[in-house]
């Protein structure tokens, strides 16, 4: 099935920061840590000049340790590029976004001289969450699916510095199923656009071959071997997903694989390492 998504409201999404980002100083980009390379948007790069890019590797507490720190290094090799693992969560993650700001735009934040920082993000990264946080108060609105915000508004953290809320936005065209596969395994896109089963075949065949100690604890089992459709299936089966006549409900089965890797309850886990890298991560 070919995983295609892209809401009327984000053709004018990117009308409107490519208008916007004339005026901006820096570029806030909230990834998810699980899926670094996914969730980015390559249509900032052409929209971003050279301006100051952060990159918030944000939901890190979800996200493998490991796997993190290589997405840092690998996306500092650009210049004016900085890498910011944390959860958008904390208070934490306000002091340590800012402070990284401030230093990369040293001669604004003064009297009349407001840092201007867009924060953009696709669908369901935690943008909101982020804006929220750094507001110190509700901004934004927050919610486990995609495409909450529909609207840009400006954001006076009154110290100085503006925030310039953006619609979250995917790119037109998702060439990379792959890509487009890890998406919907994380949530990102709407459920509307894929079928559960096959995403969960997708995630499951990744759990399966770099966390098979998490899968194996998880779920009981003791072997992994064998087709993807029958591991779920026996996932399924154990976790009680059973129609009339004892057999499997395969979507019942894939929907709660997701909702458990989507809630951490395979422990941290990434779906991704960047280019180049071995996708082989060290089990805890």
């Amino acid at each position: 099935m070919l995983i295609t998504w892209y809401p009327g409201h984000m053709k004018k999404a990117r009308e409107l920061i490519e208008d916007l980002v004339k005026n901006i100083d820096l570029i806030v980009e909230i990834l998810d840590a699980r899926l670094p390379q996914s969730s980015a948007n390559p249509v900032l790069q052409e929209l971003r000049g050279r301006r100051p890019f952060v990159r918030v590797l944000n939901k890190e507490d979800l996200a493998d340790p490991a796997a993190t720190k290589a997405w840092k290094a690998y996306f500092e090799q650009e210049e004016g590029v900085k890498a910011l693992p944390l959860s958008a969560k904390t208070r934490a993650a306000s002091s340590s976004l800012q402070k990284l700001c401030r230093s990369l735009v040293p001669k604004r934040c003064k009297p009349g001289r407001p840092l201007r920082i867009m924060i953009v993000g696709i669908p369901n990264v935690g943008k909101s969450t982020m804006i929220n946080t750094l507001a110190g108060k509700k901004m934004a609105r927050v919610g486990d699916k995609p495409a909450i915000t529909t609207c840009q508004q400006q954001i006076d953290l009154r110290n100085g510095i503006l925030l310039y809320d953006t619609p979250g936005l995917l790119w037109p065209h998702l060439e990379d199923q792959d890509a487009a596969q890890r998406l919907a395994t994380s949530g990102a896109i709407s459920k509307n656009a894929y079928d559960q089963a096959e995403i969960a075949l997708f995630a499951l065949a990744w759990l399966v071959e770099a966390y098979p100690q998490r899968v194996k604890e998880r779920y009981r089992l003791e072997d992994l071997s064998g087709e993807t459709t029958d591991l779920l299936a026996t996932i399924g089966g154990k976790r009680g997903c059973l129609v009339a006549g004892g057999e499997v409900d395969m979507q019942r089965a894939a929907e709660l694989l997701l909702l458990d890797l989507r809630g951490g309850k395979l422990g941290r886990v990434s779906l991704e390492m960047p280019p180049a890298t071995s996708c082989d991560q060290p089990e805890p």
